[in-house]
């Protein structure tokens, strides 16, 4: 089944030159389903990329799918038009009084900062415990992860002597029966692009948390909430093929710190085209996530 988007959403031409199967709000109308209502909290700067790199992997599923796209009121998009963000976004003040079946909160650039200095914290802290009684199951990637974590749990982020930056193998570490999990390889690839991390040991003595998968070099990538309503992943696995490849350019273009990505470019050499090893776990990892921890938990009418 199909994702339902704007009919004039950048995303859409994208996704259908790629044979996703997308549906316009205006076919939607037609049609008699009760689709799954996710809002995603789009906090990166590129938010048109971010938005067609998620939709990518939601549309993977038989289960038809209503979005929504948040933004934050207290931080000015310098990346992204003002006409698109009125067009396609929503204030929090305007979706505060609706149920969602799911949420997403993506990454963003600022990991570097203490959380309580993020020009948006208090808004975010806001949504954050909005969403504790007003959504189903909520997953959080990256940046999102570690401010979820720190939040409603209390998990320290650390400083990394560099930045993680590449494409790490991981191993699952918790239940093999978790729903998340299904299909997953017992190693499986997925991309990194972070200056800070969490301790596996701060997940570990956490009664209310289970870290399910785990990188030698890259530390805990997912972990779950106990109530199994919330779900952090500390990488970016709906990354695109080409998008590491953007960061590292443009970071070096500014004289950054910047290493050539872990595992990324045939024989480390930048002249080779990447390869792409983290699709199956990209696109199992969303499908699992509306299936297991939205649609069959949901308790919402809408």
């Amino acid at each position: 089944m199909p994702i339902k988007i704007p009919d004039s959403l950048p995303a859409r031409e994208i996704l259908e030159s790629e044979n996703v199967f997308v549906m316009t709000e205006s076919r939607a109308h037609h049609q008699d389903i009760r689709a799954l209502r996710i809002i995603i909290l789009n906090l990166m700067p590129v938010k048109i990329v971010t938005e067609t790199q998620i939709l990518r992997h939601l549309s993977n599923s038989p289960l038809q799918v209503d979005i929504d796209f948040l933004r934050v009121q207290s931080h000015t998009s310098k990346n992204t038009s003002s006409e698109h963000l009125l067009t396609f976004y929503k204030r929090f003040d305007e979706i505060k009084n609706s149920k969602y079946d799911g949420m997403i909160i993506t990454g963003a650039p600022v990991e570097q900062i203490p959380f309580e200095e993020v020009d948006y914290w208090q808004e975010l802290v806001e949504i954050m415990e909005w969403s504790k009684t007003n959504v189903t199951n909520t997953f959080h990637i990256c940046w999102g992860a570690q401010a979820g974590l720190y939040y409603h749990y209390g998990i320290q982020k650390h400083q990394l002597p560099e930045k993680m930056f590449g494409i790490f193998k991981h191993k699952i570490v918790g239940r093999c029966t978790e729903p998340l999990l299904r299909g997953f390889d017992e190693v499986f690839n997925a991309p990194h692009s972070r200056h800070t991390t969490i301790y596996a040991e701060d997940i570990k003595n956490n009664p209310n948390l289970e870290l399910l998968a785990e990188s030698e070099e890259a530390g805990p990538y997912i972990i779950v909430s106990k109530d199994r309503r919330q779900i952090f992943v500390t990488g970016h696995s709906e990354y695109d093929i080409l998008t590491l490849d953007g960061e590292y350019l443009r970071d070096k273009s500014k004289g950054l710190p910047i290493k050539i990505p872990v595992n990324y470019y045939p024989d480390n050499n930048i002249e080779n085209e990447p390869k792409i090893t983290w699709r199956a776990h990209a696109f199992l990892i969303y499908s699992n996530w509306l299936n297991y921890y939205v649609y069959q938990a949901t308790p919402y009418e809408l």
